[in-house]
């Protein structure tokens, strides 16, 4: 996928390196030469200083070609006029654009720019992480006949597989995290201290799982 990055904050240096190593062509924008170092050596894709939103640098970072756009420069009014004309003048199908101000989001989505916001989503994890308990309902599917939920790990279950916590057709492990990294495990993955499971679990054997996990009171 061609990609074009425009603004090299830590959110745009860590865009441009990820992409770059999962073979993604990219082409990373900063006004400032100095930031388009901060990329290192390990980056193979292309850097070009100017402002990202003059149309002869994103000619000359190949925006008629590009598959996606992202704006993460400081300025919300800039991302945004960057977003604009990759998505009316260029027609990229993938623009995102950073917002620091979380109010204009959902204007800019009516346009078709998707908007993200470090901010915002620290605000919701934070609260997310205050507030839920050691179990707890987080999606349900259907009308309620499965639900999604969210565990800690307690320490008698620690350096067991996740197989002890899977019941054939009503209990199944999905995802689990690990060291601030989420995967989906097999049947044989050890559970950590401090991991989290996420498991899809019938309605009727929500009480099955508690008792499982020894969260019965």
């Amino acid at each position: 996928m061609n990609v074009i990055i425009v603004g090299l904050g830590r959110m745009g240096i860590g865009l441009a390196r990820k992409l770059d190593r999962q073979g993604h062509n990219v082409c990373a924008i900063d006004q400032n030469p100095e930031r388009l170092e901060e990329l290192g050596e390990g980056y193979t894709g292309r850097k070009l200083a100017g402002v990202g939103f003059d149309r002869d640098v994103l000619a000359k970072a190949g925006i008629d070609r590009a598959e996606a756009v992202i704006s993460c420069t400081t300025s919300d009014e800039a991302n945004i006029v960057i977003a604009r004309i990759a998505r009316d003048s260029y027609r990229v199908p993938r623009v995102i654009a950073r917002m620091y101000d979380v109010t204009k989001a959902d204007t800019y989505r009516r346009l078709g720019i998707q908007t993200i916001s470090t901010t915002d989503w620290g605000v919701r994890r934070a609260c997310e992480l205050l507030t839920y308990h050691q179990q707890d309902s987080v999606f349900e599917v259907g009308t309620g006949e499965v639900q999604i939920v969210r565990a800690d790990v307690p320490s008698l279950l620690e350096n067991m597989p996740v197989r002890e916590i899977t019941v054939v057709g009503e209990i199944k492990v999905i995802a689990l995290s690990h060291n601030n990294q989420t995967f989906i495990p097999t049947s044989g993955t050890l559970l950590g201290h401090g991991d989290v499971v996420y498991a899809a679990v019938a309605s009727g054997s929500l009480e099955k799982f508690a008792y499982i996990l020894g969260k019965t009171e």
